[in-house]
Order: structure tokens, then C-alpha cells, then sequence
């Protein structure tokens, strides 16, 4: 899944934006078979690497966040300890990979 190629620019008050936002937010917090469910809602996501980066700075424990369920969050925490800030990260990668 390509992150930066979602949004063009990066927006701090992205919640809004999101396309859960209009959604039952219990139906981003499932397990087992639903979490591909919820994953869908996020692959045309105009702010899915600003909710990404959310989730994996604060640790987010549960549900679907960015299109990721909290297993591979985990194990993308695991395979890049070296990242500090994935706000910065991943806005970095946007900005060096224009969708235009």
C-alpha cells in the first residue's frame, strides 16, 4: 500500500476529512474477518497516512487505523524502531512523492 500516494497535502485537522467520519466508529473496532471490512473504508481515505501517523505515534492499541489493523501496526513498529516520529515520516515520503 502506498501511503503518500493517497493525499496531496498534509492537514492537521484530518478527522474530519476522514471517510469513517460518518461512520458507526464501534464498526472500525472488530476483529477477525470485519477488519477487512473496516481496511476497505480506508483505501480511498483522502487523510489515511495523517490517521496513520496517529495511530502509530501514540501507540494505538485497537481498531483500524489508517488501513491498518493493530497487529500490522505492531509489527511495522517492530521492523522500524528507528522512526521516531511517523508524522514525519510519512508527511516526508508525501512530499517526495506528488500525486499530481
Amino acid at each position: 500500500m502506498s501511503i503518500a500516494a493517497v493525499t496531496e497535502e498534509w492537514t492537521q485537522e484530518w478527522a474530519s476529512q476522514a471517510r469513517c467520519s460518518s461512520q458507526d466508529p464501534d464498526a472500525l473496532f472488530v476483529r477477525g474477518k470485519a477488519q477487512h471490512d473496516a481496511k476497505a473504508v480506508c483505501k480511498a481515505c483522502p487523510v489515511l497516512a495523517q490517521c496513520l501517523a496517529e495511530a502509530l505515534d501514540n501507540r494505538t492499541e485497537f481498531g483500524v487505523w489508517g488501513g491498518m489493523t493493530e497487529r500490522e501496526r505492531r509489527a511495522l513498529l517492530r521492523r522500524r524502531p528507528d522512526i521516531t516520529s511517523w508524522k514525519s515520516a510519512l508527511r516526508a515520503g508525501m512530499a517526495s512523492h506528488p500525486t499530481h
